[in-house]
């Protein structure tokens, strides 16, 4: 079991592509704020989309390993499909909300002195986010499956 779970190249495929989304997030991280964030390991948001990279490497494979005509295939791509609409929607509209929310905390904060907690303002993606990070996810797929 364990053997078939290593060697399953659709879940390395789709890892491949989250951890190198999420590398070049720290990277530029590091590179603007000259220093490490351990956060920056779990945050969410920001260019390239893990969420997309993922699921379109996922979908890409899924198409290499069965067929691009496959039903399964076709599941893929729904998955995905939803996966990086609800990335660009859904959450940022709230982040969105989060932003308003924390400016009407430092408001309560300056005129009664209420104690603040920040909300998380970036927990979502805009289109060009999901975009690039589905096209990364792609083209990790199709290095892997190169060679």
């Amino acid at each position: 079991m364990w053997e078939d779970l290593l060697t399953n190249r659709v879940l390395f495929v789709t890892f491949l592509g989250w951890i190198t989304a999420q590398g070049i997030k720290i990277i530029r991280g590091i590179v603007t704020e000259k220093r490490f964030n351990f956060y920056w390991l779990l945050r969410t948001g920001g260019m390239p989309s893990a969420h997309s990279a993922a699921v379109a490497g996922l979908s890409y494979a899924v198409g290499r390993e069965s067929g691009f005509q496959s039903p399964l295939f076709g599941l893929s791509c729904v998955f995905a499909l939803i996966t990086m609409f609800d990335a660009q929607t859904w959450r940022r509209s709230i982040g969105v909300q989060a932003k308003i929310l924390n400016g009407m905390m430092e408001d309560i904060y300056e005129k009664r002195k209420v104690g603040e907690d920040r909300l998380r303002e970036l927990v979502g993606h805009t289109p060009v986010e999901v975009l690039v990070g589905a096209l990364l996810g792609v083209c990790m797929a199709w290095a892997v499956y190169l060679y």
